[in-house]
């Protein structure tokens, strides 16, 4: 009877023994899991980010990545949202204008308001941005631009100064002038001219500014 007690503990032990090993066996499988998941996530969300951290998905999205890579000074961001590494003659020239206008206002961050197709055509998909410069003051500067975008293997990039032909141009006018009867842009304007009230002569000292840089 003796023998056989000791028979049944040993068997106890080796199931005891072989749980152990299971659970961590069991562990590392979703431990591998896990990572595995991760990993997965990571490169989804590197390749929705694009670039730079740029959205080339659409054309809203390049043009609100351009104007938050202005407005925090990153040159190198606001190329590429042209499709571009390293930027000469006019659209450095550009680039360079923009970043130091928003550095003449003395912006915190900024705000977007909206972001909109104004029109679309074969050759571009023409886009207006409204937002808020936030200023050291914390009062917001209204501000409204628009951009012409273009489609380059599935991806959204800004058009260069020089690749805007006379008939794009043109074109890009005419919807302007449409634009300018929306609700949207009589909104800006509004806000716009309550700024300009609230700070008189405030124009005047950023053209100043600008001069001097």
């Amino acid at each position: 009877m003796a023998n056989t007690n000791v028979k049944k503990r040993k068997k106890k032990r080796k199931s005891v023994k072989k749980l152990k090993y299971s659970n961590r066996k069991l562990n590392l499988v979703n431990l591998v899991t896990a990572a595995g998941v991760i990993l997965i996530l990571v490169v989804i969300i590197l390749a929705a980010r694009g670039c730079g951290g740029n959205s080339h998905r659409t054309p809203e999205g390049v043009v609100e990545s351009y104007i938050k890579a202005a407005a925090a000074g990153k040159t190198k961001s606001m190329a590429d949202c042209y499709g571009v590494d390293s930027p000469s003659g006019t659209l450095q020239t550009e680039i360079e204008s923009t970043v130091n206008y928003f550095k003449a206002h003395g912006t915190k961050s900024v705000n977007i308001q909206g972001c909109e197709s104004v029109s679309d055509s074969k050759d571009y998909t023409y886009i207006y941005i409204r937002y808020n410069l936030v200023l050291s003051n914390e009062q917001e500067y209204p501000c409204l631009s628009t951009y012409l975008v273009k489609a380059k293997d599935k991806k959204y990039y800004i058009y260069q100064p020089d690749e805007i032909t006379d008939e794009i141009s043109q074109k890009a006018a005419t919807d302007y002038q449409k634009f300018m009867t929306t609700k949207t842009y009589e909104d800006f304007k509004q806000e716009y001219d309550v700024f300009l009230k609230k700070n008189p002569g405030y124009e005047d000292e950023i053209a100043s500014k600008l001069q001097e840089g």
